[in-house]
């Protein structure tokens, strides 16, 4: 993604579970965690049951950085779950480090996702006498499933006693001293699935997770459902009626490429949106370069389609990640530059083809073009894997405020000019949706279009209906079309205020 750094798009949260025999599940989680660090690099944690007792260590800072030896000696048994955080609502802390325990009760909590509005929870807390100062949304589920557990019911019967308060988007594990449970909101905009191995069960926020620790991939955990596992195997409840709407957005950049979606491999659907732009957007061009890490699979499908070599024309430092440490206002300014450097000998007198998978503020892109620009090319031209990103996220995702959407304040043209590119492409709705294999009405696109397939509530109050009809070229026809996609945009807004 051209954002890179403080105007990135960065996923909420990553969690994981096993419930096996064995002494070792915190060594196990500990591994599942290093494989979805994608998806939450603030901070990570790690409960586990010795069957008398839970144990929770937890720390800000990277997997790699997180845990020693003797951290994992101290987290003996073997039922574990574990979260990796990227704080997006509710503000950052070791307060707010997941799993949550309650010791007194036995058991622990963790959430992928958003709940935009929570005043259900805030009513039933307070009623139960339950203060919510400096709680978040993850705090307030994690509240109101412990009312129900002291009142006698076991874990997974709180669970389903709690869900009707969690208005929103979550994929949980639970557990206590003789369970893992698992549990996913009626739409299912976050991923979460279910893996064996020969011995234990394990629940993931993305089945790259099962790869890194040899289990075999079972399912998906369906939208509404409870999953729990405990001594006799794995049981299932559906709480609430289903209906799938995936987060688009996980195809296109979130997800790790290895990973399986609705039984789509992301990273091939990557190299379809590629196809794709292919045939909407030919170019005349003599290199195809990817923004590295998630633009890649798409650079490769446009150069594979179009015939146009691909090359890697900029490299992306490993070794960059968030950081605690401030950087001079001097640094600030070469932000970029520390995460990206040219390859001049790739690009030098060339006509450049980059592509990305989306467009947030612009303001980095507008960078990475003139770098590319002072690496020799003779023009650049900009291909984006997704159409414009024009409305904020409720669920889960840290977007801007709308009016930091470029895209929700100018038309492509007016975006390309801005960026100083000599062409600006957006993959279309309909070609972004037919790479996917899938159809239109299980995914969630709203930020795109605007559409939020679970309420928000208030939220809805915090962007504007938008009246821009987007003007594009159309290489194909080779003429400008004006596309009316917003007209139904509307008519959900007028809906939602």
């Amino acid at each position: 993604m051209a954002d890179l750094g403080t105007t990135q798009l960065s996923e909420k949260c990553a969690v994981f579970g096993v419930y096996g025999p064995d002494d070792g599940a915190s060594r196990v989680t500990y591994y599942g965690l290093w494989a979805l660090q994608h998806r939450g690099q603030e901070s990570s944690g790690i409960a586990t049951s010795d069957t008398k007792k839970i144990h929770r260590y937890t720390a800000d800072g990277l997997v790699a950085h997180v845990y020693k030896n003797e951290d994992l000696d101290k987290l003996p048994g073997g039922i574990s779950i574990g979260h990796n955080r990227y704080a997006t609502s509710g503000g950052s802390g070791a307060d707010l480090n997941q799993p949550f325990v309650d010791q007194k009760l036995q058991f622990s909590f963790a959430h992928n996702g958003n709940l935009p509005d929570t005043t259900k929870l805030e009513e039933f807390l307070k009623k139960h006498k339950v203060s919510t100062k400096d709680f978040n949304d993850s705090c307030m589920m994690f509240a109101a499933i412990g009312v129900y557990v002291k009142q006698g019911l076991a874990l997974d019967a709180a669970i389903k006693k709690a869900f009707p308060l969690f208005t929103g988007v979550f994929s949980a594990v639970a557990m206590d001293n003789n369970q893992l449970v698992a549990f996913r909101d009626q739409c299912g905009v976050r991923p979460l699935s279910i893996a064996t191995t020969d011995d234990a069960f394990v629940v993931a926020s993305e089945t790259c997770a099962f790869d890194t620790i040899g289990a075999t991939f079972l399912r998906d955990v369906l939208p509404g459902e409870m999953v729990i596992v405990d001594k006799d195997g794995l049981r299932s409840e559906q709480i609430v009626k289903g209906k799938q709407k995936l987060d688009i957005f996980e195809f296109v950049y979130f997800a790790r490429p290895d990973s399986v979606l609705m039984g789509q491999r992301v990273n091939s659907v990557r190299e379809r949106f590629g196809v794709e732009m292919a045939k909407e957007f030919p170019i005349d061009a003599d290199v195809i370069v990817p923004i590295p890490d998630s633009a890649v699979p798409a650079a490769i499908g446009y150069a594979q389609a179009s015939g146009i070599p691909f090359n890697t024309g900029l490299i992306k430092n490993r070794y960059i990640h968030r950081t605690f440490i401030q950087p001079t206002a001097e640094l600030r300014k070469r932000d970029v530059k520390m995460k990206l450097n040219p390859v001049s000998d790739v690009m030098a007198d060339k006509r450049v083809v980059l592509v990305d998978d989306s467009i947030v503020r612009g303001t980095t892109m507008r960078q990475v073009i003139q770098m590319v620009r002072d690496a020799g090319a003779k023009e650049v031209h900009i291909l984006i894997s997704s159409p414009p990103v024009r409305f904020p996220d409720f669920y889960g995702i840290n977007t801007p405020d709308q009016s930091d959407l470029i895209a929700a304040r100018q038309t492509v043209q007016e975006i390309r000019e801005y960026l100083s590119a000599d062409s600006l492409h957006f993959l279309s709705y309909d070609g972004m949706v037919e790479a996917t294999h899938l159809p239109h009405s299980i995914f969630s696109l709203s930020c795109f279009d605007g559409v939020y397939p679970v309420d928000i509530g208030e939220r809805a109050k915090d962007f504007e209906k938008l009246q821009v009809v987007n003007k594009t070229t159309s290489a194909i026809e080779g003429q400008t079309e004006l596309f009316e996609e917003d007209q139904p945009i509307l008519e959900t807004h007028q809906a939602l205020a």
